[in-house]
């Protein structure tokens, strides 16, 4: 199985609409990476859309999109948030939070009816969203004599390594951030000097 350095996720919020016999269906789509990032992006939604009869919901998270959740929210079970969250797992998405809120125009829309107003809400705002690439990272810490800056330095900027902390006493220390994809070789550049130690 080879190994995930990157994933898609959105870059901004973004919305999208669905009508069907007088219920209106709006899908919000934005970029978060936690439950508590979910849950601040979901009261925004409800506080604009307090009169709305449902909010329901789908997230994920992870490199895979392996950390996830789905919320009917009141609705027939299986019609609303697996819907939603099957758009997600379709675009191939993480670190994403979708919203789809039900203004219900009278007519009852049955199972079917349901899952496609969901599914097209949330569809709509994937379509809106701008898709990004996101790269994993991984942090690593170096210990090295003062006198071998100028080598880490260069293999830094070689390897386009972000410095995240630094600590300079009789022996040098810095946590840097590098991209997942480049870190084997990064590790091996540092191994041919025997001062210089690697941690995570």
């Amino acid at each position: 199985m080879s190994q995930t350095f990157s994933y898609k996720s959105i870059a901004a919020p973004s919305e999208g609409i669905y009508k069907e016999k007088g219920s209106k269906f709006v899908g919000y789509a934005f970029p978060c990476n936690s439950e508590e990032a979910f849950a601040e992006g979901l009261i925004k939604v409800k506080a604009e859309h307090r009169t709305a009869r449902h909010h329901c919901y789908a997230y994920a998270f992870g490199p895979t999109g392996e950390e996830y959740r789905a919320n009917d929210d009141g609705e027939p079970s299986g019609t609303a948030g697996r819907p939603i969250h099957g758009q997600i797992r379709s675009f191939e998405l993480s670190d994403i939070g979708i919203v789809v809120v039900r203004y219900f125009g009278g007519t009852k829309l049955g199972t079917s009816g349901l899952i496609r107003a969901y599914k097209s809400a949330a569809k709509d705002a994937l379509d809106n969203a701008r898709i990004i690439e996101k790269e994993l990272k991984e942090e690593l810490r170096i210990v090295f004599p003062p006198t071998d800056t100028g080598v880490v330095m260069r293999t830094l900027e070689k390897f386009d390594a972000r410095i995240l902390d630094q600590q300079f006493h009789t022996q040098s220390e810095l946590l840097v951030e590098i991209k997942l994809s480049v870190a084997e070789r990064f590790r091996t550049a540092f191994e041919q000097m025997p001062s210089i130690k690697l941690d995570h």
